[in-house]
């Protein structure tokens, strides 16, 4: 054997032995999800594969080696997020380095792009290849991005059909996976089988509050999805409410704010179960974010609400695109769900817009067969092509698949 073959070989070993190293970084629960769902549809691809980086436990439960727990970056807004920046920046720079330091084949940012972006295009300046999962919602605010993330990323897998067209003035390869819960939507008989497993009457109206996935929003929403139950119970005393909450700070925060109640409200508090809790019941009240969506896959009517800092509401109405902020309206393309923001949100409005939902027995129906039409429309084989995705990537970077 040549020394050009000899060093040929110690070069194809050398690539061996340190393939298959994935950084990824989710920062929410949403991130925590589609970041699982896409770790497993690889390890079916790479079983010797690794992932490490900043994720949740969904993730951790995936085989995923969490260096930095997701719930560090779950903040939102302008002015909320102030008083948390040292800390992130402090976990950014200290993943970059880690992530220079030992290199890996490939980063994957899964949404949170105001913390990915940056650090995905310092990835590539290292000849790191990039992947990002998810599109920034350049559609509905802040198109200004575009350009940035084109310069960010090597790839970009979009959710939603219609994202491919805002990043075609760019270079960046979009390629469109649908959306994985679209597979797990609901069937018709999805809420009496949900019922079943919660244990709760067949007939006896439910509702759904989902106040928010970080402890941030829940300092906004907590009492007012409280205040809101009260005001609701003034005028059904049958209803029964459930409330799902992804992580234990988020659980201990509802908590607290429902022991410092006067009267014991019918409030069961799920630890997860999201999609039980929503399939379950007859409407939900949901802050506004991927949970409006995760609504629309189980059948469930209802009504998205939010609140910000004052400020952060006064920058973000400047540079809103379109007239609706809920998933669901933006992929119908009009209103079909009610949205009451910011100062709209008040205990009054919410109650009263449920009970117009609960007892509106012609419309409910037909908010639930337009959301099984978006689910058929979201619903690919997103494993498949995700995966797909990344393993082609990896190729593009020179490692062996």
């Amino acid at each position: 054997m040549t020394d050009v073959e000899q060093a040929d070989g110690r070069q194809t070993q050398a690539t061996a032995k340190r393939a298959y190293r994935i950084a990824m970084v989710a920062g929410e629960a949403s991130g925590d999800l589609l970041g699982a769902h896409l770790i497993r549809a690889l390890r079916a691809r790479l079983p010797d594969a690794r992932f490490m980086g900043i994720g949740g436990p969904k993730m951790q439960g995936a085989g995923f080696d969490v260096w930095y727990p997701a719930e560090s970056l779950a903040v939102r807004g302008y002015v909320e997020v102030l008083r948390q920046l040292p800390g992130i920046l402090r976990i950014r720079k200290n993943l970059r380095k880690r992530l220079l330091a030992e290199p890996p084949d490939l980063f994957i940012g899964v949404d949170a792009p105001d913390f990915n972006l940056g650090l995905a295009r310092r990835m590539r300046r290292a000849r790191i290849r990039t992947l990002h999962l998810v599109s920034p919602s350049v559609w509905a605010w802040r198109p200004e991005r575009v350009t940035g993330i084109a310069r960010s990323v090597d790839r970009l897998l979009a959710l939603f059909p219609f994202e491919a067209d805002c990043y075609q003035r760019t270079d960046l390869e979009v390629t469109y996976i649908g959306h994985p819960l679209a597979q797990q939507a609901a069937g018709a008989h999805a809420r009496r089988e949900a019922r079943e497993r919660l244990r709760l009457s067949r007939t006896d109206p439910v509702i759904a509050l989902l106040p928010g996935s970080r402890v941030g929003e829940l300092e906004m929403h907590a009492n007012l999805v409280l205040d809101t139950a009260e005001m609701l119970l003034a005028e059904r005393e049958n209803l029964t409410f459930l409330v799902p909450l992804g992580t234990r700070a988020t659980r201990d925060y509802f908590q607290d704010a429902l022991l410092r109640r006067e009267r014991v409200l019918p409030i069961t508090v799920l630890y997860g179960h999201a999609t039980d809790a929503l399939q379950a019941a007859d409407v939900a009240l949901v802050a506004s974010g991927t949970a409006t969506l995760e609504a629309a896959f189980a059948r469930c009517p209802h009504v998205v609400f939010y609140r910000v800092h004052r400020l952060t509401a006064r920058i973000v109405r400047k540079k809103l695109l379109l007239p609706w902020v809920g998933l669901p309206n933006v992929l119908a393309g009009r209103f079909v769900v009610p949205e009451l923001l910011q100062e709209n949100a008040t205990p009054e409005n919410l109650a009263q817009a449920l009970v117009n939902l609960l007892d509106d027995s012609v419309v409910r129906p037909r908010v639930e067969a337009l959301f099984a039409h978006i689910a058929d429309a979201l619903r690919l084989d997103t494993a498949t092509l995700a995966a797909g995705a990344v393993v082609e990537e990896l190729q593009r970077a020179g490692v062996r698949c």
